[in-house]
């Protein structure tokens, strides 16, 4: 492993933003190009401080973000044997010095290396052991001699947490390991988490009021669901031994700096089902995302384990009900179990006889049907069951049965807050003797036990519900009618709509490519690559190609930072076809949005070049036809070899209105498109239902 980080030519073309064969002139050109420091002869690898150094000193470098700086230190500790997240455990380290000892920072900028290189690993100890337990240097592994790269990472940190708290900064390492390690489990959005963690809150505890409870997690990966449970006792346990650290150093550093120590939190590795770390031990609460679709989980060497009521073990292909045994094993009489579970848990005919034994014994007290997205896979509409561990004198003789899966425009926010609201209201009914509450069709419903076990024992929450009233009411079909005719009035309306035409007089105009602008400095060319990430519940909007081909709203939301943004006056172009380019007005829903993947973006220069007429030369049939490349049955974009006619900017801009409003038209022609489907099927479930009859 290199004791400096090193970087390919590709990745030196990144840097500067250039192509590789340029890199490649650089080496054969340049007398001083920093020499080869690994590699191979046909992929050589030089060290990135000499090619950082070499790229300003021409002129060419374009200055990394801080995080992304401290992000390739981190790749360069990695160990290609080693755990993926090993070196995250030496940046929580760091970081949880700078929260607990600020004036580290000082010490990192003034001392040398020869001194920090025994100063900062004692110091690393030393405040590991005195915030998490004298056991904790050990098993986080922590070095006795930094070497001149972890030295490196700690002043890049240190530099870091300058303008930003160490817990939010080590947020974002995760966030990026989490993306460049994509077979590895995804973590659990805050609020999904913080639901979690509501629902097996006592009724009417205030978040923040779980001091003097515990709370544990079996499969808590990097802690993002104990992290919710702050600030009762915490316990965890995950599978790989360095996530485990990143779990136990994340829920320092949310802990106030001066808090004393040793904090309340016990991460240990191990496999939880095989290897209990807290065998015996009985929580509070227990909240648990657990693995999906383990086949090798312990089913043959767990036969007789007494976490199994009634020595009813879980199938082979049933390992999320051996995680429910087990949450349930860990759970004291009257505390809450809550789990992120596939929805074919509930439904799988294998697993019958152990969910029917949950329902018997009215420990299954809810199951929650979440909406597509609210947790990875983000595709697949989760679900949450809670479980109640019994204690003598329950006699809890229904389930509730929640469907949230539905109502795709229901504000997320409010989400949350109303599965809680439905949860506490059953609970304390149930629990107190009052009446339950009423059906709600279509969303919720208490179920007898006793309907729920027959020969499938299915939990699917819409399977039991009385089915919602398919009738739009006569108010929304008005509106809707209303809606319509307005749209259609609008288009109706040619003369004012669209822009009227004559023949042209003047000569054509010389040609100019989008390529040639750029290096004229008359524009800027983005592109997005992969594009941000998309995170459900995210803060900023996130626009994919599809919504842009569409011309309709952001229908995605990131959280990702240093992400290409667009602004007004852009013009957006899908890599895949020029004909979805528009431009960004005042007022456009995507001002201000986070680009997805497959997306160019043209800054221009407005004194140069017209947003509206670069968009709509864009658009045109034949723009991009020349500039295409094609691959299988799509083709590409090459944005740069756009050609566009080289015109004063009086006149680009009367093109550029024009164009405007011919943009507009379209947009309004897609509007009505929707709102015609959306009054076809009110009358069709209106019809279909039987409340109406044609007039």
């Amino acid at each position: 492993m290199p004791d400096r980080p090193e970087v390919t030519a590709a990745e030196i073309a990144r840097l500067a933003g250039v192509g590789r064969a340029a890199v490649s002139n650089w080496r054969r050109r340049h007398p001083d190009f920093p020499k080869p420091s690994g590699g191979t002869e046909a992929s050589p690898a030089f060290r990135l401080d000499q090619v950082e150094r070499w790229l300003r000193a021409q002129g060419k470098l374009a200055e990394l973000p801080l995080l992304e700086r401290v992000w390739r230190q981190l790749e360069t500790l990695r160990d290609p044997d080693g755990p993926a997240a090993a070196p995250l455990v030496t940046a929580g380290a760091v970081l949880l010095l700078l929260h607990r000892d600020p004036a580290a920072r000082t010490d990192l900028a003034t001392q040398p290396d020869t001194r920090l290189a025994t100063v900062l690993p004692k110091a690393l100890r030393r405040t590991a052991a005195a915030a998490l337990g004298p056991d904790a240097p050990a098993t986080l592994a922590l070095p006795l001699i930094a070497g001149a790269t972890h030295l490196d990472l700690a002043r890049l940190l240190a530099d870091l947490t300058a303008d930003t708290a160490p817990a939010t900064a080590y947020g974002h390492l995760l966030t990026r390991y989490a993306e460049a390690n994509p077979r590895l489990s995804p973590p659990i959005p805050a609020d999904t988490a913080a639901l979690l963690a509501a629902l097996a809150r006592p009724d009417g505890q205030a978040p923040g009021g779980e001091t003097g409870r515990t709370v544990l997690d079996p499969a808590c990966g990097t802690g993002g669901v104990l992290l919710a449970a702050a600030p009762a006792a915490r316990l965890g346990q995950e599978a790989d031994p360095a996530l485990a650290g990143v779990a136990l150093l994340r829920l320092a550093l949310a802990a106030p700096a001066d808090a004393p120590g040793p904090l309340p939190l016990d991460v240990r590795p191990g496999d939880a089902l095989r290897a209990d770390a807290f065998a015996g031990h009985a929580a509070d609460a227990v909240l648990c995302r657990p693995p999906y679709n383990e086949r090798d989980w312990g089913h043959d060497q767990l036969q007789y384990d007494s976490r199994w009521p009634g020595r009813l073990v879980p199938p082979r292909g049933e390992s999320e009900l051996a995680w429910v045994l087990h949450c349930l094993a860990h759970t004291r009489p009257g505390g809450t179990a809550v789990l992120l579970l596939p929805p074919t848990v509930a439904s799988r005919r294998a697993g019958r006889r152990v969910r029917a034994e949950l329902v018997r014994s009215g420990a299954l007290r809810a199951v929650v049907a979440l909406p597509a997205g609210a947790a990875p896979p983000y595709g697949v509409p989760l679900h949450v069951w809670v479980l109640r561990g019994p204690q003598p004198g329950d006699e809890f003789r229904h389930v509730l049965l929640l469907d949230a899966a539905t109502g795709a425009d229901e504000d997320r926010a409010a989400l949350p807050a109303a599965v809680l609201a439905a949860w506490r209201e059953f609970d304390t009914a149930a629990r107190t003797g009052a009446p339950l509450p009423a059906d709600r069709p279509g969303r919720s419903r208490a179920v007898p036990a006793l309907d729920l076990l027959d020969d499938e024992t299915d939990l699917t929450p819409a399977r039991h519900l009385p089915a919602a009233p398919a009738a739009a009411a006569p108010d929304l079909l008005t509106a809707l009618r209303g809606r319509l005719s307005a749209e259609l009035a609008r288009l109706a309306d040619l003369d004012t709509a669209l822009p009227a035409v004559a023949p042209a007089t003047a000569a054509e105009p010389p040609q100019v490519s989008i390529g040639e602008l750029a290096r004229s400095g008359a524009l800027q060319v983005h592109s997005s690559g992969q594009g941000a990430p998309a995170r459900p519940g995210g803060r900023t909007p996130l626009l994919t190609d599809q919504d842009l081909q569409n011309g309709t709203p952001p229908s995605a939301a990131t959280d990702a930072a240093d992400t290409l943004t667009a602004r007004q006056g852009d013009v957006l172009v899908p890599v895949l076809g020029g004909e979805g380019a528009r431009a960004v007005h005042p007022g456009s829903p995507w001002d201000g949005a986070a680009l997805g993947p497959r997306l160019h973006l043209l800054r221009p220069d407005p004194d140069l070049l017209d947003p509206d007429f670069l968009a709509g030369q864009l658009r045109a049939t034949g723009a991009g036809r020349r500039a295409s490349s094609y691959a299988s049955t799509t083709s590409r974009l090459d944005i740069r070899r756009v050609e566009l006619p080289r015109l004063p900017i009086e006149r680009q801009r009367r093109l550029g209105e024009a164009f405007r409003r011919i943009a507009g038209y379209e947009d309004a022609l897609a509007a009505a498109t929707a709102e015609a489907r959306a009054l076809t099927r009110a009358l069709t479930d209106t019809l279909a239902s039987g409340t109406a009859e044609p007039a």
